[in-house]
């Protein structure tokens, strides 16, 4: 019984094992700023690449150049994305996989918002 439980334990605690992107994913994600407000990186990946399952706080991201992304949430739904240059998104934190489902390279630039920070000007 103590073996299946171990067996099942990544299964059923999947979402509370994501992880920094920039530790799953470090050839794709820097650290362009990181202070008390806010983290901002650079993402960069070529078609076909794909994440591994990773956290991000909530976030706003700025599409530098065009790209399709299909996301794939903790829950297993999927989600697809279309970016033109210039497009920016505001999202809810999330767990989830990327996969670059089109034909050009990603470039984004992600502000993560840390969460409970009361920001000065």
């Amino acid at each position: 019984m103590n073996r299946l439980a171990l067996l099942l334990l990544p299964a059923l605690c999947g979402p509370a094992l994501a992880q920094d992107p920039t530790l799953t994913d470090g050839d794709k994600y820097r650290v362009v700023l990181d202070n008390a407000c806010v983290r901002v990186l650079r993402y960069h990946d070529q078609p076909g690449d794909k994440t591994q399952l990773h956290r991000h706080p909530n976030f706003v991201v700025v599409a530098l150049a065009p790209f399709k992304r299909r996301l794939t949430l903790a829950d297993g739904r999927t989600m697809a994305r279309e970016f033109k240059a210039g497009d920016t998104l505001y999202s809810a934190g999330e767990d989830h996989i990327g996969e670059n489902v089109g034909d050009t390279p990603t470039e984004v630039v992600m502000v993560e918002l840390k969460p409970g920070r009361q920001c000065a000007r």
